[in-house]
């Protein structure tokens, strides 16, 4: 048999390549520059952010879009330190990404001199963050690590760390090739007769039943069983914010319950006399720390995972099991209605959705300078391709959730689930790569935006068509209104009015500034059909709160 000697990190990047993974994303360093240079001459791009949480936002973006593997590169030690918010941020998002980090040599050299700068507890660090990391100290057996490490993704992030030296030594491809296990996944859990008696029970007794959905039932493909389970039961329908617009167009659609619900929707969801809830977690977010949903009224809990159910708010009924096929039984088993029993099909609640306006749901506070975020993101919502992701970062401005709309729950993206701001911008790029054919917008704050502002040079570098909406306060603006809530001075969480448009027009992005509705319409033609890297400075009248500002204990 012939030999096929190679380097570690030419087997690592072909076997990368073989898996059918066509883009990385990462951070140059000496501690993975031959993978990435490897990986990038086979043809498997390499879109290299300016820090390494925007590497992984990139990575958990493309991943939360395309449904495949993404994979963010990145150096050591201060690499992995750097790291941290972005790898925490991913391992909670819950989407399939894979860190590839560089470690110190397996094999100490007795003749180096002086201490190692780059040292680091970076296996201890990874997991403070929830990982349980990979490490590939073995020359003979870090492809089998590395094919250990893929399959991990399949329940969330995971870490694999390759000492610089492994990744130099030499290998026989042929005694080496790495065995993935085969993508085996469980067959949906069906719920039990017990727990199904249950629900029915109390669902029988209901006249005015809300459906939750969470991303859980979007995933599981549940939206159209559960719509036909609404109208069998005359059930009102809501979502978490995770599972935004999934019942957009049904006639008794809420919108989101909780933190980022409008007034339209909660006045039916305030009336509810049970609460069927499928694949959410039921948060303080969804919940408005446990003021958004009517108290004393039965609530049925379905959701595959047992942890989530009463985790955050109680459970009356728990059904452990898949909630598509746990709404097929339940529509199995509910007798018919007589439609005078349907209470929120009567016309009192019919004709108040459908006469609700968005615009209704506020008071346009512009100023002479500023424009009311609200106002301008339902602008927005009409002048943007109708076929797009919309992806969040964090702040004050969320307030605007409600009023922009995408296409389904998969195209829309809260970049938050660290609880911080800055990851969106990664994110976005991320959710812009795998679906390139499609426009990409991101809601920024300038707060976040500082945070990032290095990685407008690498969407202009890597080509990387995103529109970004940055809304301007001029401030820490949560921390504005925390801090006035409680009668502090807000002087250090205000800042000066930056002008990012000649900042980002120096990067190449068509760029625009906004004071008021009128500059926004100006910008139709832009929007309808933006090509290329674009930003809209929004200047927003920071004066406003987040209504969940007000749910803060």
């Amino acid at each position: 048999m012939t030999n096929r000697a190679s380097p570690v990190y030419e087997a690592l990047a072909g076997d990368i390549k073989a898996m059918g993974v066509s883009t990385v994303f990462g951070l140059m360093s000496d501690d993975t520059a031959l993978l990435v240079a490897t990986l990038d001459a086979i043809g498997v791009r390499f879109c290299g952010a300016r820090h390494e949480n925007t590497a992984i936002g990139m990575a958990e973006g493309y991943a939360a879009s395309s449904g495949q593997l993404g994979i963010a590169v990145l150096g050591r030690g201060p690499a992995t330190a750097n790291a941290m918010h972005g790898a925490t941020y991913a391992q909670r998002a819950g989407s399939r990404v894979l860190l590839i980090f560089g470690d110190a040599p397996a094999q100490t050299l007795v003749s180096e001199y002086g201490p190692d700068t780059k040292l680091f507890n970076s296996v201890a660090a990874l997991r403070s963050a929830g990982f349980q990391p990979f490490s590939g100290n073995n020359a003979q057996t870090v492809r089998q690590v590395l094919a250990q490490a893929v399959d991990a993704t399949r329940h969330g992030a995971a870490a694999l760390f390759l000492p610089v030296d492994v990744q130099s030594a030499l290998i026989d491809l042929d005694e080496t090739v790495p065995v993935f296990s085969a993508d085996l996944r469980a067959s949906p859990r069906i719920p039990r007769d017990a727990a199904l008696r249950a629900a029915v029970t109390i669902l029988n007794e209901s006249r005015r039943p809300l459906i939750i959905a969470g991303r859980g039932a979007h995933d599981a493909g549940a939206r159209e069983v559960m719509i036909g389970l609404a109208d069998h039961l005359g059930a009102a329908l809501s979502t978490t914010v995770k599972a935004k617009d999934m019942f957009r167009g049904h006639p008794l659609d809420c919108g989101i319950v909780g933190s980022y619900s409008h007034s339209g929707g909660r006045r039916l969801i305030e009336q509810a006399d049970c609460i069927l809830v499928f694949g959410a977690g039921l948060n303080k977010q969804t919940s408005s720390m446990g003021t958004a949903l009517p108290r004393d009224v039965p609530l049925i809990h379905v959701d595959r995972v047992r942890a989530n159910i009463g985790r955050w708010l109680h459970a009356d009924v728990a059904v452990v099991a898949d909630v598509k096929k746990t709404a097929e039984a339940l529509l199995e088993l509910l007798p018919p209605r007589a439609e005078d029993e349907k209470e929120f099909f009567a016309p009192r609640f019919r004709d108040w959705l459908a006469s609700f306006e968005l615009s209704s749901d506020f008071n346009p506070a512009h100023t002479a300078r500023t424009v009311d975020p609200r106002a301008v993101c339902l602008g927005l919502d009409s002048m943007l391709p109708i076929d797009r992701n919309v992806i969040y970062d964090g702040g004050n401005f969320l307030q605007v959730v409600p009023y922009v709309s995408a296409p389904s729950p998969s195209r829309i993206r809260q970049a938050s689930d660290f609880g911080s701001i800055g990851m969106g911008f990664g994110v976005a790029m991320g959710y812009a790569c795998a679906a390139p054919e499609r426009t990409t917008v991101l809601f920024v704050g300038d707060g976040g935006l500082l945070m990032t502002l290095g990685e407008l040079e690498t969407a202009a570098r890597e080509g990387i068509a995103l529109v970004i909406v940055v809304l301007n306060d001029c401030a820490y603006g949560a921390e504005v209104h925390y801090l006035a809530m409680r009668d502090m001075p807000t002087a250090k969480a205000a800042f000066v009015d930056i002008d990012f448009a000649p900042i980002a027009a120096a990067f190449g992005f068509e760029t625009a500034t906004v004071r008021s509705m009128g500059d926004l319409q100006q910008l139709s033609s832009l929007l309808a059909r933006p090509d290329g890297p674009v930003l809209i400075d929004c200047k927003i009248n920071g004066a406003i709160p987040a209504p969940f500002m007000f749910e803060r204990k």
